[in-house]
């Protein structure tokens, strides 16, 4: 597809062309001349283990070592290009979707799902996690994952406090419970 959007490099053209985006995102791009700011590719969190295990064969392929505390998920240290993907698919039948963020758009992020950005032009990261009770065991897994980290790792602490949530969520639920305890035993 070609443009003659006057904000898009070769290199972004290219990296959207290259991305596995749909052909109404191309045309937001293309056509309605948005300016894209992010491409995201994000897997389901039942995919986690098959993307450890692509990125490891690929790595030893590569000469490169796999220490057991260190994770090619959480270490950041791979980017499934569109090559790793394809193989990625053909090899455990993994495909993910693929989102170019724009100007104001929000990106959500599933609890436990793996997920890698290319910033197409200069951006803001603005995180906020939150565990809602329908993935609370997707959050603990991950805290485990992160438990098992070296502890130079970044990631290696409980940054979503996962058992503090589980433990404020129960007490206000036997606070509520509490609460009606009463008008229920009078029915």
């Amino acid at each position: 597809m070609s443009s003659d959007h006057p904000d898009l490099t070769a290199e972004v053209m290219q990296t959207i062309e290259e991305g596995d985006v749909d052909d109404i995102t191309k045309r937001r791009v293309y056509e309605i001349k948005e300016k894209p700011g992010a491409l995201w590719h994000i897997y389901s969190a039942k995919d986690a283990e098959k993307i450890r295990e692509l990125l490891r064969k690929v790595g030893e392929e590569q000469g490169q070592e796999n220490p057991p505390d260190h994770d090619p998920i959480h270490d950041q240290s791979w980017y499934l290009d569109q090559t790793l993907r394809r193989r990625l698919y053909e090899e455990y039948g993994v495909q993910g979707w693929s989102i170019v963020q724009f100007l104001g758009d929000a990106v959500f992020i599933p609890a436990g799902a793996p997920h890698q950005v290319h910033n197409l032009y200069s951006c803001i990261k603005v995180a906020e996690d939150f565990v809602s009770p329908e993935h609370v065991r997707h959050c603990f897994r991950l805290t485990q994952e992160f438990r098992h980290l070296s502890t130079t790792h970044t990631n290696h602490e409980d940054k979503l406090q996962v058992k503090n949530i589980i433990y404020h969520a129960v007490k206000d639920a036997v606070s509520t419970l509490k609460a009606f305890e009463p008008k229920l035993g009078r029915s």
